[in-house]
């Protein structure tokens, strides 16, 4: 199959693989709509490469420009030029207006040559999040490591939002937006990293945002000997002595018939507090229960004798600023 029979999404993530892929494109085999679509939304980075066109300026034209670590390119004649953050057609008018102090209705055109450049939001439960700024093609394992990776309380699903003119996610769940304008999938991230599904490693393009969401956790607190939050496996719930076990039991001084489960919100109208007798689930007298996502076992110790509200109300607090464990 040639170049010119190829749908025009198929040749714009080639395009997008990297500059080896697109050296080996002659110009006038590129669709137009593909190329007007580059022109109009690709932000122009550093390492990217930009040919220039003038007409009645020979010491511009054709020739291969770099953009430098710092935005910048060097055009003969006018001197140093910035282009990045810009895209091609801007680019184009930043030139044009340079060149009217030497030309009279200066005609310029600037096409994108080798594409090195592609911010990438990275969002959420990652170790630093924010733009990360590709040079070449990247896999979505390799963007997640120049964030940093992930974090102890991440997810198990990571989702990637795509705007449309860059084609639709090449995976069986991708599915529109609500406005038509971005594709928009979920990974697994232990299928990936597992290798369990190499096909969910997707190569990632220009202004693509990649979500790690906060994974589902229980918290067990109080008379434990290891309190803190515990990451849910995918489609996993657990009990209460699942939970205690991960907390590597209770203290000796803790006070199991007397815990709770503390479900719900902070505030006392809709937080719910279930009693829970662990010593007589321990002893068979009493089925375990099972436990929701964010509920909060708390263990209190056997030396007081009633459970305060204000305890209460500081166990609850637990969500922030204890330490996660991921299995």
């Amino acid at each position: 199959m040639t170049i010119g029979n190829m749908h025009a999404t198929h040749l714009l993530l080639l395009v997008l693989t990297g500059s080896s892929l697109l050296a080996q494109l002659p110009v006038a085999s590129i669709p137009s709509a593909v190329t007007d679509t580059i022109r109009g939304t690709y932000i122009l980075g550093p390492d990217d490469q930009v040919t220039i066109r003038a007409l009645e300026a020979e010491e511009i034209s054709e020739k291969p420009m770099h953009i430098d670590a710092g935005g910048f390119i060097s055009v003969p004649m006018i001197g140093r030029v910035f282009a990045g953050g810009l895209t091609a057609e801007q680019l184009e008018a930043s030139i044009a207006r340079k060149l009217s102090h030497y030309l009279t209705h200066p005609e310029v055109a600037v096409s994108i040559t080798e594409y090195r450049s592609q911010p990438v939001s990275v969002i959420g439960e990652v170790n630093n999040a924010g733009i990360v700024q590709l040079r070449g093609s990247k896999s979505l394992i390799e963007v997640l490591s120049l964030a940093g990776g992930l974090k102890a309380d991440a997810g198990h699903w990571i989702e990637i939002t795509r705007h449309i003119e860059w084609g639709r996610i090449p995976l069986a769940n991708a599915r529109d937006d609500a406005t038509a304008k971005f594709s928009v999938a979920r990974v697994s991230y232990q299928a990936i990293v597992n290798s369990l599904s190499p096909v969910e490693n997707i190569l990632i393009c220009p202004n693509d945002v990649i979500s790690v969401p906060r994974g589902n956790l229980v918290y067990v607190a109080g008379q434990v000997r290891k309190s803190g939050g515990f990451l849910l496996r995918e489609k996993e719930s657990l009990s209460v002595l699942q939970a205690l076990s991960l907390a590597e039991g209770p203290a000796p001084t803790a006070a199991l018939s007397n815990a709770r489960i503390l479900r719900g919100g902070t505030g006392t109208p809709s937080r719910t507090e279930i009693p829970v007798d662990v010593k007589k689930i321990y002893d068979g007298r009493k089925p375990d229960i099972p436990m929701q996502a964010e509920d909060i076992l708390f263990i209190p110790n056997s030396t007081s004798r009633a459970i305060g509200l204000r305890t209460m109300d500081a166990v609850i607090q637990i969500g922030t600023g204890v330490a996660v464990y991921r299995r």
